[in-house]
């Protein structure tokens, strides 16, 4: 038989975790990864060369590829606080930033890269131009920047994007449509529900995509509420934000970790955005979704809360052994 095919939707740190752990399957892989993020050094390579976004690219580059641990170090090596234009930019933004430029896109960089650290998979940004993440609260106020979301005090009632240097309609990175449609599963996240998970979705193209598509849906539902964005949500509430966004039911399956994460264990200093553990609302999920796996899918480490990658993929292929 074939290999499965599996797409990874996302952003941020969550995604690489899933992506590392599906390496060791026997899986065609795929990740579309956000290129929304304006903040820190992606949002300063971003406005001064105009190109996609290179951080969350970065981060799912090094999640999918066997490059030595040695590579990967200096890759991901940041330079000092202290370092005049090059303060706080990692060395593999640098690299893809040069690249697209050398190549004339990000998503041409990241073929390049593929081959060049032995990606096992592909992976395609969900646009080839930068994205704006547009967010409107419930009492009508609308925010403009991934980075200015948190600032805003209040519920998000909706997002869209927007081309960040055009008038023209968002569209979808060649091949991400086909990927979506061909594949046997789409996984969306973990990750930050408004801001590395919806911007993909609410590109036109990728949403049509995922209403057609026979894949099975599956939402890794997050562990921990998110500051500025999640605050009091429960599980429901995560996946009720997804299908409002599409106007119907189109998640098939949530993934939900019902482990308990230790009272003061979390590093509030250093993961000061993630508040508390997401509220259980299982009724609500049914009302949501068809299909509700609840298990332990937590790691914990250095004070942190974390999914186990590979605790959610041997589940992500039971789904698929089951449907086959």
């Amino acid at each position: 038989m074939r290999k499965p095919r599996i797409v990874v939707i996302g952003g941020g740190t969550g995604i690489p975790v899933i992506l590392n752990s599906l390496r060791k399957q026997n899986a065609d892989i795929t990740a579309i990864v956000t290129v929304a993020d304006d903040g820190g050094s992606s949002g300063q390579l971003r406005e001064t060369l105009r190109l996609t976004p290179p951080g969350d690219l970065r981060n799912v580059l090094v999640a999918m590829s066997d490059m030595p641990k040695t590579y990967e170090q200096i890759f991901q090596y940041r330079f000092h606080e202290n370092d005049g234009p090059w303060a706080g930019h990692p060395l593999g933004n640098i690299i893809i930033a040069g690249i697209s430029e050398m190549k004339g896109s990000t998503y041409n960089a990241m073929q390049l890269l593929s081959q060049f650290f032995h990606v096992t998979g592909k992976i395609y940004p969900s646009s080839e131009q930068a994205l704006t993440l547009h967010a409107v609260f419930q009492d009508g106020t609308e925010v403009v920047g991934e980075s200015q979301l948190a600032k805003h005090t209040g519920l998000i009632d909706y997002v869209y994007v927007t081309n960040s240097y055009n008038d023209q309609k968002p569209k979808a990175s060649r091949k991400v449509v086909s990927a979506i449609m061909e594949a046997d599963m789409v996984v969306l996240g973990p990750g930050s529900l408004f801001t590395s998970i919806l911007p993909n979705l609410v590109i036109p193209e990728i949403q049509q995509a995922l209403l057609e598509t026979v894949a099975e849906v599956v939402y890794v539902c997050n562990i921990m509420t998110q500051r500025g964005e999640t605050e009091h949500f429960t599980d429901a509430d995560h996946v009720k934000v997804l299908n409002r966004h599409f106007e119907r039911p189109f998640v098939d399956t949530v993934l939900v970790n019902i482990e308990e994460v230790p009272q003061n264990y979390m590093a509030v200093h250093e993961f000061d955005e993630y508040l508390v553990q997401v509220a259980h609302d299982f009724k609500g999920l049914q009302e949501q979704a068809s299909r509700i796996i609840s298990s332990n899918f937590l790691r914990l480490e250095h004070g942190g809360a974390f999914h186990d990658g590979d605790l959610v993929v041997e589940e992500l292929m039971n789904i698929i052994r089951v449907k086959r």
